[in-house]
């Protein structure tokens, strides 16, 4: 007697939904590569504070400031090479640079200096309402003349350093 056995048919299985997950070994490697539990919250703190001092240090100086407000607007601020700068301005930093290098007496160098903080405030006033216009092409004109000030200033620094 032939007997037919029932036989449940075969079910091919269905392709995982996730992507097979790493063993053991690799996710040790990866937890390896990361500070211990203890220093991963210092660890972040100190990526986050650092990265929270440059900004400040940013938005405290208004040239730095101004340029970055530039490159938030898309505008590329203006190189040394660019030649924006009037004939006068440019002599006006000429006469300061022969003045800083020249003068060794202490009352030319701080009238220099005030000269220098003057100049700046007014540039960064000018820039303010520039910005406050909306007139990205002046603030990039008085970017670069606050870079030419920004470099006096540096200079005048070296020169009340005794060497």
């Amino acid at each position: 007697m032939l007997e037919l056995r029932h036989r449940a048919p075969r079910h091919r299985r269905a392709a995982p939904l996730l992507p097979r997950l790493p063993g053991p070994a690799a996710a040790g490697a990866a937890a390896r590569s990361l500070p211990p539990d203890g220093l991963k919250e210092q660890y972040y703190s100190e990526q986050h504070s650092s990265l929270i001092n440059k900004a400040y240090q940013t938005l405290l100086n208004p040239l730095s400031r101004g340029l970055y407000l530039l490159e938030l607007s898309g505008v590329e601020p203006a190189q040394e090479t660019d030649c924006d700068a009037d004939s006068a301005f440019l002599m006006e930093i000429m006469e300061i640079n022969e003045k800083l290098a020249e003068s060794k007496n202490e009352n030319i160098i701080e009238e220099i200096e005030t000269l220098i903080k003057v100049k700046q405030e007014e540039l960064t006033r000018e820039l303010t309402a520039a910005f406050e216009k909306d007139d990205l092409q002046e603030a990039k004109k008085l970017l670069g003349k606050m870079k030419y000030f920004a470099n006096l200033e540096d200079k005048l620094k070296t020169k009340k350093i005794p060497s």
